[in-house]
């Protein structure tokens, strides 16, 4: 594709998008409307997706083809900036952006986007050769990542965020100004909007490529106002696990190492990535790469409440260790590190005619810690235990 002339290059590019499978007719779009950015980039690239969001510009009333779109094919519009003129077609699973054009023509909108790889246009109505007056096409033959203009990272501070977050997607080779602009505007990422932010860190630290972008993002210093306190990167080594394990824990294990609870509190995160985030950086710091001389309640309470985010705890274990731990970690009938109760409250209650209230609580907390170290195998000696801990612990409480 890179080799072929402009005209075969639209071709080639609309075939492999494929407009047949999105859930909208061309037909039904304005005239002049052009296809731009991540959806263009990524075909280029040989790496575009079947279901790939898609960002369309028009020549004006954006909110309007929007909302025509949405009564002809059904889905839900979405207002995203009035004054700007942005929408979004949320249809069938699909996030399709309508943006008005910036400027006097499609040239104008592409020399105010972020970085030239994004500056590249496939008009749709009429289909025409592929618009570049960035030169983009160049970029992506050279794997280089460029700005387009200092300036346009300054109109936007996210953008500052964005190119690390493209290295780290795209194996790419930073250009030296623009890495010089980035670090220059750093302080500017905090006038962006934190969910903004936060969405692309998430992106961030899921890239194949991230390794390179994590550590610019800490010798920058780009992320200080929400950052921890380190300013070196812990290792994870992930040659033991395998790939859904690592799609799961590496992410995670990256971010606390970027972002502080407060600083997560701060860009908006939500409850639950909070207390994963503060669960798993509470039990890195209480384990101290020795998690196994832990006390027997603390060592349960580890499991209990890392159960499914263990891995990532696990990628900065000692490798020794990690091949033991995730053996036991993929067993599910790993009393440990699948904690459960041997006997609920009501059996309790049915078996031993005991009742409810502090006591219960104790004794069923012990019995989950003695069958979490094998000192319970049976449904009998969990009855048994049960007794046993009654009569120790009732004379003990008031």
């Amino acid at each position: 594709m890179a080799n072929a002339a402009p005209h075969e290059q639209a071709q080639l590019l609309l075939k492999q998008i494929n407009p047949e499978n999105w859930p909208i007719c061309i037909d039904q779009l304005p005239e002049g409307t052009a296809l731009v950015g991540g959806a263009v980039r990524d075909a280029f690239l040989g790496r575009h997706s079947q279901h790939p969001d898609l960002d369309l510009v028009v020549p004006s009333d954006a909110l309007r083809h929007t909302a025509h779109l949405a009564k002809t094919f059904g889905g839900k519009r979405v207002v995203l900036d009035e004054q700007r003129d942005i929408a979004r077609l949320v249809l069938k699973g699909w996030t399709i952006d309508l943006a008005r054009q910036e400027g006097h023509c499609l040239e104008d909108d592409l020399w105010r986007r972020d970085y030239s790889l994004n500056a590249i246009a496939l008009p749709l109505r009429p289909l025409a050769p592929l618009c570049d007056p960035t030169g983009g096409i160049d970029d992506l033959k050279r794997g280089r990542l460029r700005a387009v203009r200092e300036q346009n990272l300054i109109d936007d501070p996210l953008r500052l965020l964005r190119g690390l977050r493209l290295l780290a997607e795209i194996p790419l080779v930073l250009d030296t100004e623009t890495g010089e602009w980035i670090q220059r505007h750093r302080q500017a990422l905090v006038e962006s909007a934190p969910e903004r932010i936060l969405a692309e860190l998430q992106r961030l630290v899921k890239g194949t490529h991230a390794d390179h972008s994590l550590h610019l993002l800490k010798r920058w210093q780009l992320l200080q106002p929400w950052g921890t306190t380190p300013q070196t990167l812990s290792k994870h080594d992930t040659t033991l696990l395998h790939a859904a394990e690592v799609a799961d824990a590496l992410p995670l294990a990256r971010l606390i190492n970027l972002i502080s609870d407060d600083g997560l509190k701060r860009l908006k995160a939500s409850k639950v990535l909070q207390q994963r985030c503060a669960r798993l950086r509470h039990w890195i710091l209480q384990a101290k790469q020795q998690p196994e001389a832990l006390p027997e309640q603390e060592r349960l309470q580890l499991h209990l409440e890392l159960e499914a985010d263990l891995a990532a705890l696990i990628l900065g274990l000692p490798m020794e260790l990690q091949a033991h731990w995730l053996k036991r970690w993929r067993d599910p009938n790993d009393p440990l590190f699948h904690p459960t109760m041997p006997l609920d409250g009501g059996s309790l209650q049915r078996e031993l005619g005991l009742s409810a209230g502090p006591t219960m609580g104790k004794v069923l907390g012990q019995l989950r810690l003695e069958q979490a170290f094998g000192r319970i195998q049976n449904r009998d000696e969990a009855v048994q235990t049960a007794r046993r801990l009654w009569a120790e612990i009732e004379p003990n409480c008031d």
